[in-house]
């Protein structure tokens, strides 16, 4: 943060033809950097750590860290895994030996027009065709993906809010799982459940563990 100088110019008045005289204050000491928020997801192939933009992305970090804090993520599986793309997780979790995905809040402001891209190693909110529908799913970009920036094909793009600074072999892991089709139980707009086979899911669950925000 750049310094300010505050000047004070004092008068003296007390005797005639008296010359005014310019006071400098002490610049007031710089106000150190506040500390990048970060995120760790432990899972069952390592950890990875989440380096957030609340600068660029207020309203998706805000809503990502709610869910941390009610330990959403805490349990949940990556059910979507394609390489040379992306890796997603956030909403489904295992219950009962079945993939089923999670009661969540309201959708969120679309932040994709933000200026921060798809890149490799990037955090970005996943969502449906309704640019404002991202609740808790996220994915990991596993390579530079131009065409999910805004606007995109779809005229919105999708919103990235951070980065992996810590893990990125964890990533490259996880991309590398062999996938294949398996049930999904998915939640419909007033609630009620469906399951139908979803292609891309690994074939061996990656769980995360656990999401806690660390320093």
């Amino acid at each position: 943060m750049k310094r300010r100088l505050i000047l004070s110019l004092a008068l003296a008045l007390s005797a005639p033809f008296a010359f005014a005289q310019e006071e400098k204050k002490e610049a007031e000491p710089a106000k150190p950097a506040a500390a990048a928020e970060r995120v760790k997801l432990t899972t069952s192939k390592g950890d990875i750590v989440i380096e957030l933009n609340r600068a660029k992305a207020p309203i998706t970090v805000e809503n990502f860290l709610t869910y941390v804090n009610k330990k959403h993520y805490d349990g949940t599986v990556f059910h979507r895994v394609m390489d040379g793309f992306m890796i997603q997780g956030g909403g489904f979790a295992l219950k009962d030996g079945k993939i089923e995905e999670k009661e969540t809040g309201k959708g969120i402001k679309n932040e994709a027009s933000n200026g921060l891209k798809n890149d490799r190693g990037t955090i970005a909110m996943a969502r449906t065709g309704d640019p404002n529908s991202a609740t808790a799913q996220f994915f990991i970009n596993v390579v530079d993906n131009a065409g999910l920036n805004a606007p995109s094909p779809d005229g919105h793009g999708y919103a990235v809010f951070g980065k992996v600074v810590e893990g990125m072999d964890v990533v490259d892991k996880i991309k590398a799982s062999p996938t294949g089709t398996k049930p999904l139980t998915m939640r419909g707009a007033g609630g009620q459940t469906m399951e139908a086979p979803q292609p891309n899911v690994p074939t061996e669950d990656v769980v995360i563990k656990s999401a806690e925000v660390v320093k």
